[in-house]
């Protein structure tokens, strides 16, 4: 392959995609989506892996944690940078449909990344009438939402450990609809089961600022029963499951959720 090759604004748009749904520890040449994608943009595992550490020298998330990434980031990859969060409303979707275009996804198909094993394609189950360019839009956006958001757990549910990724679900601690400028914020994730979802959506569970799960009143009334005990009971004051170099839930959103819960009754 050849060296030296420069890098152009749409593969970094591409490389800030994938960048999002790995953790920072995941930025090296053996990592099997590093691989897939690094094969399809015709570079080497080696090259996109030190762009990815070369991009995480302006993440201000790793900043604080004390981590910096690796010096020589181009006045590309600044510029590229402050784009894509400059307006990921858009800039999300068009990384999205990039690297659908790179693996050849059609409508009918989903890209799913997934560390233990690459960068999958599958087909879709049928979805009805075409959908409008502006629903595939917010698709597009959903889609690298949930895998942003699980990958950041390590594809389990922060709770229960639960590992089966067709149960998981990537949700908003700040309600999507109203609150449009958190919408794809990995910070603004959290996954869980379906169960444990659904829950959290109506705010029967909620987080403390040690990331401890709370119960609401109206659901600590039901814990005599053996299904709320054993789902919900058995994991009160236990903390959020996450990989040491996750993204964590930003505490000042779960605020906002947990004044809901504590007041659900």
């Amino acid at each position: 392959m050849p060296s030296g090759k420069k890098w152009t604004r749409d593969e970094l748009l591409v490389a800030l995609n994938l960048y999002h749904k790995l953790t920072f520890g995941q930025f090296h040449s053996r990592q099997p989506t590093v691989v897939s994608l690094a094969l399809k943009l015709g570079r080497t595992a080696g090259s996109l892996a030190m762009k990815l550490s070369n991009l995480a020298s302006f993440d201000p998330a790793l900043k604080l944690r004390g981590i910096t990434g690796l010096p020589g980031a181009s006045a590309l990859d600044r510029t590229v940078w402050e784009e894509f969060h400059a307006n990921l409303d858009e800039t999300v979707p068009a990384s999205e449909e990039a690297l659908r275009a790179l693996f050849n996804a059609g409508e009918d198909s989903e890209v799913e990344v997934l560390p233990k094993e690459g960068i999958r394609v599958r087909k879709r189950p049928p979805s009805g009438p075409t959908e409008t360019t502006a629903n595939v839009k917010l698709r597009r956006g959903q889609e690298y939402f949930r895998d942003a958001v699980l990958n950041n757990f390590g594809g389990c549910c922060g709770i229960t450990g639960l590992a089966v990724r067709e149960l998981l679900i990537a949700s908003h601690i700040l309600p999507w609809g109203m609150h449009p400028q958190e919408r794809l914020n990995v910070r603004n994730g959290l996954c869980l089961s379906r169960l444990h979802d659904a829950a959290f959506d109506r705010y029967l569970i909620g987080f403390d600022d040690n990331l401890r799960l709370l119960l609401s009143p109206r659901l600590k009334a039901e814990l005599p029963q053996k299904t709320v005990a054993e789902n919900f009971g058995a994991y009160a004051g236990e903390a959020l499951q996450l990989p040491n170099d996750a993204a964590a839930p930003e505490l000042a959103f779960l605020a906002v959720h947990r004044e809901r819960v504590l007041s659900t009754d």
